[in-house]
């Protein structure tokens, strides 16, 4: 698994157009299912026009994949549905102008859930995703795509999207690195839609310091979207080997019933780690925790139920030819969602209607704002807070996807950082049974730098994020 560093070594002293083909050439034969599309005349055109004009920008001629529900021009973007077959957008979102900017190639579209909405990647119209480190077990999700492509080293970078840990859940299954940062700090510009209000893109790497110099990439402000946030953006000069003095809070909320007891002692472990390296610990509460779940779904499903309206069959993607509107749109949605979209859509519509909506849609809301408070009252003790990524490690493929309440408990340690809009990285911190577990460094709003640096002091003082899946 090669780093930023070490590839633009041998772009230097190469050539970028040899490097993309490498990769190429590794997604070509690889049996993980981790691209829905492969952009390589693109890709090869790019890097030849790179070589040619000289190597300049951040990332130039290093290849980067997409998540495949982030707009591309001229490249399909598909969102893993039926029914966007055939849609190629016609403008880049904004982390794609960055990305091109910075001299990035960008290699291909990355598999997910259908729209996003999963939390193992098997929703996908296009097939399951499979786990680089056991090829029987899930990728995570929704971002399954991104996360195996990199752990498989069959791309150095990429994009994923994290609604309700669609980065983290996915980074923490295959052992790599993965950032869901501040709600506002990268545009949305561009990303389709699931939950406007929880949603953000992140990157994956795998060591601390590429995804940082990836966010510093695509992070900014961006007139276009109106949650935009104009932030100062250098985030890789906050990557120091030194957490003396750090406090780090320990939400004994996010060690309970359902966690993995390997899971468990290996996050612990972790944590006493930074403890002898300088932190100190200190108790946090989080009470309103065990409502976060609920409150998740009910936003996340109502704001599902809203975008998805947009997918009728009359403007792009999947189409049938029928005598009316309404016999159209209601065919077309039929054929083209997937049962995990179409149960979500149902259950936000039922959320948001006459009736239902104080009873569930408003109160979730009320439930997000206790939410956020349990976390701006920790964050008054500590400076990082610190979890698991998942209450366990990738479990078989099949093993979950017949059962969607087993599926969504899977998100209890993820969804409240959405709901708070705070920033949060995934680590690989151990193993259990040859599967990678993932450490969740927690910050406040804006707080980037201090977590980056929280976990890039982990990733030097051990070797987890060395170790590769064999045969990769």
């Amino acid at each position: 698994m090669a780093t930023i560093n070490e590839l633009n070594e041998r772009i230097h002293a190469g050539s970028s157009e040899e490097i993309v083909a490498e990769y190429l050439e590794r997604i070509d034969s690889s049996k993980l299912n981790a691209f829905i599309t492969v952009a390589k005349e693109n890709a090869l055109a790019r890097a030849k026009e790179i070589d040619s004009e000289g190597h300049e920008g951040s990332l130039a001629g290093i290849p980067v994949a997409i998540k495949d529900n982030i707009s591309t021009k001229g490249i399909l973007t598909t969102c893993a549905s039926k029914i966007l077959t055939g849609y190629v957008p016609p403008y880049d979102a904004h982390v794609i102008e960055r990305l091109k900017e910075a001299g990035a190639v960008i290699i291909g579209k990355t598999n997910m859930d259908e729209f996003a909405m999963g939390t193992s990647t098997e929703t996908s119209f296009y097939g399951p995703t499979r786990n680089p480190w056991d090829t029987d077990r899930v990728p995570g999700g929704s971002s399954g795509g991104s996360a195996a492509a990199v752990a498989g080293s069959e791309v150095p970078l990429a994009l994923g999207s994290d609604t309700g840990g669609s980065v983290r859940c996915p980074a923490s299954f295959c052992g790599v690195v993965g950032l869901k940062p501040t709600y506002g700090v990268i545009s949305r510009y561009g990303l389709i839609s699931y939950a406007n209000s929880l949603e953000q893109i992140g990157p994956f790497a795998t060591t601390v310091r590429d995804v940082a110099t990836l966010f510093d990439v695509i992070a900014g402000y961006d007139a276009r979207d109106s949650t935009s946030v104009d932030k100062e953006v250098n985030y890789s000069s906050a990557l120091k080997n030194d957490v003396s003095g750090l406090k780090i809070g320990v939400p004994e909320e996010y060690f309970g019933e359902g966690t993995d007891e390997n899971v468990e002692k290996t996050v612990w472990n972790a944590i006493h780690t930074l403890e002898d390296l300088g932190a100190t610990r200190v108790e946090v509460k989080m009470p309103h925790t065990k409502y976060a779940l609920s409150a998740y779904y009910i936003i996340a499903m109502s704001e599902a139920s809203s975008n998805l309206a947009r997918f009728d069959g009359m403007r792009y993607g999947l189409r049938t030819e029928d005598s009316d509107w309404h016999t159209t749109f209601s065919q077309v949605r039929a054929a083209g969602f997937g049962d995990e979209v179409k149960r979500r859509i149902l259950l936000g519509t039922y959320a948001l209607s006459a009736g239902y909506h104080d009873k569930y849609y408003l109160k979730a809301l009320k439930v997000r704002t206790l939410i956020k408070q349990d976390f701006e009252l920790a964050f008054k003790d500590a400076d990082v807070l610190i979890a698991p990524t998942m209450p366990y490690p990738a479990f078989k493929l099949g093993e979950k996807i017949d059962d969607p309440l087993s599926l969504y408990l899977a998100d209890v340690d993820t969804v409240p950082i959405n709901l708070a809009g705070v920033p949060s990285i995934s680590v690989p911190c151990g193993f259990s049974h040859e599967l990678p577990i993932g450490m969740q460094v927690i910050g406040k709003h804006f707080d980037e730098a201090t977590i980056l640096r929280t976990a890039y002091t982990f990733e030097e003082n051990t070797d987890f994020h060395t170790r590769e899946p064999e045969g990769f």
